[in-house]
């Protein structure tokens, strides 16, 4: 969105939105450039340790909460329950400008029977308060998956179900191994095509179902038509029909 979209073509108008632009850049000070490698965190079977690298490629002195959560995903949604599972030295850091911290995981337990999963969550910690000034900080999740020591694979089983006036695609994964599912489309019988809302998850983890919202144009299409599901999996690329089944 520029400027122009929002006060009108004239010199007081754009006086105006030069004094708000001006006045918005003041007042957002000390916006911090946060990153982090990896932003995926893979633990093979047996494996313990691993270790993930802060940088602060901003301007100032910032500092990063760090805390470990087991994931799991329940009725579709992601669910975050703190643990002592994972273990982060340290779970605080602060940066210099143009720093790096190294910080260090550790498994305690190692995964019983299949995939065990986490995530860490970063959060900057926002300076003291400063008069007409608005710190923005942010928040970083990191998915973490520990491997267990049988052989384990990833095996989603999708059906579509219908709520009111909104359609869904359901993945149920039986298998040991998340899954990720990208660049969903589905196709109907009249060539239109479906896709999923943008923001939603990717993950399926194992013994778990992920729904997605489907965006529908015009009509929906009748629950006793099935649908070409395409999509990209890590295994490959996914191209099947998909039916209805009563929502459960």
């Amino acid at each position: 969105m520029t400027w122009r979209n929002i006060f009108p073509l004239s010199a007081a108008g754009n006086a105006l939105a030069a004094f708000v632009f001006v006045l918005l850049t003041a007042m957002v000070a000390g916006a911090q450039a946060l990153s982090v490698v990896p932003v995926n965190i893979f633990l093979s079977s047996g494996q313990k340790a691993t270790s993930l690298t802060l940088a602060n490629q901003g301007t100032s002195e910032t500092a990063v909460q760090i805390r470990a959560y087991a994931w799991s995903q329940k009725d579709g949604d992601d669910q975050l329950t703190a643990t002592d599972e994972v273990v982060l030295s340290p779970p605080i850091a602060t940066l210099a400008p143009g720093a790096t911290q190294v910080v260090r995981l550790i498994l305690r337990r190692p995964p019983q029977g299949r995939e065990a999963t986490y995530r860490i969550l970063l959060d900057q910690i926002p300076p003291p308060a400063e008069p007409g000034v608005v710190h923005v900080v942010l928040r970083l999740s990191i998915p973490i998956f520990a491997q267990p020591a049988v052989r384990a694979v990833p095996d989603v089983q999708f059906h579509l179900e219908r709520d009111a006036d909104k359609i869904f695609l359901v993945g149920f994964n039986s298998g040991l191994l998340h899954a990720a599912i990208r660049n969903i489309e589905l196709t109907a019988s009249d060539g239109r095509k479906l896709k999923p809302d943008s923001s939603a998850s990717p993950y399926v983890l194992s013994g778990a179902t992920r729904r997605w919202q489907i965006a529908a144009q015009d009509a929906l299409p009748l629950t006793s038509e099935p649908l070409q599901l395409t999509a990209q999996g890590d295994t490959g690329a996914i191209d099947q029909q998909v039916r209805f089944v009563p929502a459960q």
